[in-house]
């Protein structure tokens, strides 16, 4: 069997590049929390509940980054934006990149990790929790001064392109002790929490993204924050904004309010009969 070459396979990142500005509302001082740590390239840890944007948030700084403050640039592609979703099952040789067999002999390709640190872009591991402890140690030493990516199967360290960035999130509500992250790697990022946004600004973020008229996303962000206050359910997190657009958009399919909002809210926030009895109490006040 013979190595095909003794250099990796190049792939590029051109296809990760965001080539559209995304809809993003900020909520407080994110953006510009994010691009202090973009121009000190500080690793950022984005923590918060699901559906909340951060991952959203990601998509619009990769474009509003490659702007560098420019803003006679809106038609520029922005940085490539290499979003991994982390799982208990992710491996090192799935981040970093293994040999395959091709009819030239065995060849290196590239994991998406390496590829955005060999040619530049931000690596976003979404839920890093969900990932194996022994898969995160490999990013330690790409979030201290060194900035390097060891290969072991290649005998390689691969110093990071000048416009690496890694961010990581989690949702800390979901995580027990055991899946919590470690000191190690927590104390290597710096972080931006997240929560759901006011209610004027989820209305209007509902407006937008599930097009409905102001009426309907003024009740959506109504619900959701009557269902976020019901402590007395103990419910571990309200309905995300996703969910609130997604009974939006069945809205505006001509879906009735209260059948978009049980599909849409109740029946995936929980399985749990009297905490779903509770939520419909709250949409069949709020659409009456």
């Amino acid at each position: 069997m013979t190595l095909a070459a003794a250099v990796p396979k190049s792939q590029g990142i051109e296809e990760y590049r965001v080539v559209e500005e995304p809809f993003y509302l900020p909520v407080g001082d994110e953006v510009t929390l994010f691009e202090a740590a973009w121009r000190e390239r500080i690793p950022v840890l984005l923590k918060g509940p699901t559906g909340c944007g951060k991952t959203r948030f990601v998509e619009y700084m990769s474009w509003k980054l490659a702007r560098s403050g420019d803003p006679a640039l809106p038609q520029a592609p922005g940085l490539p934006l290499v979003t991994i979703s982390c799982h208990e099952d992710l491996t090192a040789t799935d981040l970093v990149g293994r040999y395959l067999l091709s009819g030239r002999g065995t060849e290196w390709v590239d994991g998406p990790l390496t590829r955005a640190v060999r040619y530049g872009g931000i690596c976003y591991l979404d839920e890093v929790v969900e990932a194996r402890k022994d898969t995160i140690v490999i990013i330690h030493s790409l979030t201290d001064h060194r900035r390097l990516l060891p290969i072991e199967k290649r005998a390689e360290v691969i110093p990071a392109h000048s416009d690496f960035l890694l961010v990581v999130s989690y949702n800390p509500g979901y995580q027990s002790t055991v899946k919590d992250l470690k000191h190690s790697t927590r104390q290597r990022f710096m972080a931006i929490e997240f929560n759901y946004p006011s209610q004027a600004l989820e209305m209007r973020i509902i407006e937008r993204e599930a097009g409905v008229d102001p009426e309907r996303a003024a009740a959506l962000a109504l619900l959701g924050y009557q269902i976020r206050n019901l402590d007395q359910q103990n419910l571990l997190e309200g309905p995300s904004t996703r969910l609130l657009i997604y009974a939006g958009r069945l809205m505006a399919q001509g879906v009735a309010p209260r059948l978009a909002c049980e599909t849409a809210i109740a029946q995936a926030m929980t399985d749990d009969t009297l905490l779903a009895d509770g939520v419909r109490q709250v949409i069949d006040a709020v659409f009456r």
